[in-house]
């Protein structure tokens, strides 16, 4: 069974080059506004940016958090979104490695914050 609660997902690339950390980064501006689900966008928010440089980046080059609406909608986006696979096309042959990590926030639902 899905839960009510949005997905986060995380991603980080290891993108050695700068001209490809700028080609992935302009390819995700792109794909913001053209994914879409039956005609219409279903990513709830997408930010992405150049890790800031630090120890704790661990080589990681570029971050990315995405947020969907239900399980349904990210594995649309992992499987069937045309936006997704021309991202994938223009980051595939330029990251030497990816991790993905998702989750449902412990303040989803929640009435209060930290």
């Amino acid at each position: 069974m899905s839960s009510p609660n949005p997905i986060h997902r995380m991603t980080l690339f290891k993108v050695p080059s700068p001209s490809d950390q700028e080609a992935i980064l302009h390819q995700y501006m792109t794909f913001k506004n053209t994914a879409t689900k039956d005609g219409k966008p279903y990513i709830l928010t997408c930010d992405a940016g150049k890790a800031i440089d630090d120890p704790r980046s661990q080589g990681w080059d570029i971050a990315v958090k995405t947020t969907f609406g239900s399980e349904e909608d990210m594995a649309y986006y992992d499987h069937e979104c045309e936006a997704h696979k021309e991202l994938k096309a223009v980051a595939g042959p330029r990251k030497t490695d990816v991790m993905t990590v998702y989750f449902e926030s412990v303040f989803d639902g929640v009435g209060e914050k930290l």
